[in-house]
């Protein structure tokens, strides 16, 4: 997209370009002005808006009797919660404005817990380019962010690589082979199935999972998601905040900032190109067959997947998950695992597991890595 000199958005889409790529590579270890996040602190509030969001009921995150009952003594969150606290890690970017960025994927590694009551800082910097020739969109580029997470008491709880595709719209519109590929129309039977599978899906909670009783190759019970909606997607970024989801004179004003972000809409209004998980035709613009859901948003699914099997005495250590294909309206996710080894470092026991997300056709649309800590028992028993 360009801009007149009045700053009126255009519908052409500009190009990477070599200027551009330059430009943005005299940045890489320099931290840089960051949009305000979404969450600060870890209120009871903000902890059940992320944890509902994600369509995760666990108790450790909602109920304070439950959880202070628990080997955590409170309230804590889910890991990926952190998207809420740093838009970078959530797919924001600098440099190339205009040129779309489509979230990829995150390398979550997490030392401590998310607690009731933590404020937590984000500390970005970009960390690294990567030249890529994409079958979608033609010249593409990979841009690595790390992010650290330090709580109140100055204490590294997290730190994250995350990466989103620099792609060009108007070739990925050209060159998409799933552009015309209808949304999956659902019968009553199989919502009913579905609600059957919902009403019977529940976390370990106090079953302890025993690092002794683990085998590789054992399989994690499944944790469904969707079908995908546009409400769905409204009530992630309930939790989440999104990137650049704002209204009336404060959204002009971002407009107004950075005039690449705004593109008009079908009634000539400028808006962001956040506006792909609701809006078909811009969807589609860049080569997508209907709106789609958020990369961080099914990240966290596959985090969900693993604090269910592992219970309240286990601890998340990493997610490492890149985002392979899109999830479109109608999709319905599967997530699931599988143990991939076993083994000990530092006294710790330390499961690894992996995790992808299919959809109703049996396609990836996501896969990574996930590694748990469990509890042992005591001499064997």
């Amino acid at each position: 997209m360009t801009t007149t000199d009045e700053g009126v958005s255009t519908t052409q889409f500009p190009l990477i370009t070599d200027e551009s790529l330059a430009a943005l590579r005299e940045k890489i270890g320099s931290s840089f002005d960051r949009p305000y996040p979404h969450v600060t602190e870890a209120t009871r509030d903000s902890i059940r808006h992320w944890a509902l969001g994600i369509g995760d009921t666990n108790p450790l995150w909602l109920d304070p009797d439950y959880a202070k009952d628990s080997r955590w003594g409170g309230l804590t969150a889910p890991g990926t919660m952190l998207y809420a606290f740093d838009r970078v890690v959530s797919g924001y970017v600098t440099g190339m404005p205009g040129v779309h960025a489509m979230f990829a994927g995150t390398d979550w590694n997490w030392c401590h817990p998310i607690r009731l009551g933590d404020t937590i800082q984000a500390f970005p910097v970009l960390k690294e380019l990567r030249d890529l020739e994409s079958k979608f969109s033609g010249r593409a580029v990979q841009q690595i962010y790390e992010v650290r997470f330090v709580n109140q008491d100055g204490v590294e709880i997290c730190r994250a690589d995350s990466w989103c595709i620099r792609t060009q719209r108007e070739v990925a519109r050209q060159r998409a082979d799933r552009q015309h590929v209808a949304p999956y129309r659902w019968s009553q039977d199989e919502i009913a199935q579905i609600a059957e599978h919902y009403a019977n899906e529940r976390p370990r909670g106090k079953d302890t999972l025993y690092f002794d009783d683990v085998n590789v190759g054992d399989t994690l019970p499944i944790v469904l998601k969707g079908p995908s909606t546009v409400t769905g997607f409204v009530a992630f970024t309930q939790g989440w905040g999104s990137l650049y989801v704002k209204a009336h004179g404060v959204a002009f004003e971002m407009f107004r900032d950075h005039p690449a972000l705004g593109i008009p809409n079908l009634q000539g209004v400028p808006e962001p190109p956040e506006r792909v998980h609701w809006d078909n035709d811009l969807a589609q613009r860049v080569g997508v067959p209907a709106a789609y859901d958020y990369g961080p948003e099914r990240i966290s699914w596959l985090g969900h997947l693993m604090t269910n099997w592992i219970g309240d005495d286990g601890f998340l250590r990493r997610l490492n998950v890149q985002v392979r294909h899109h999830n479109i309206v109608g999709d319905l996710t599967t997530c699931e695992g599988i143990v991939a080894r076993k083994w000990e470092e530092g006294g710790a026991p330390l499961v690894e597991v992996n995790v992808r997300a299919t959809n109703q056709n049996g396609e990836t649309t996501a896969v990574g890595i996930a590694v748990a800590e469990l509890p042992q028992r005591v001499n064997g028993g």
